[in-house]
């Protein structure tokens, strides 16, 4: 197993819920699987298990699913 660069996922807004940026991320495949996932507890968020769909992840969060590894970045961020 190597170490994977983190993908960067760019926001438009302030922040978005946890569930969301799975899907937006291509980590699952639909909100039933996201809702599954989350709540299984099988989803970290700044190194710690996040139980809830409707967190609010942020600019600079890192998101964790299944050995895939995400970072938020505001859009103004990615982009310069």
């Amino acid at each position: 197993m190597t170490d994977n660069e983190p993908a960067v996922i760019s926001l438009r807004d302030e922040s978005i819920r946890l569930g969301q940026l799975l899907k937006l991320a291509s980590l699952v495949e639909d909100g039933v699987e996201a809702k599954s996932v989350i709540e299984d507890g099988h989803v970290l968020v700044n190194g710690e298990v996040e139980t809830r769909r409707g967190r609010q992840v942020r600019n600079g969060d890192t998101v964790e699913v299944a050995g895939e590894r995400i970072v938020v970045a505001a859009e103004t961020d990615a982009a310069e």
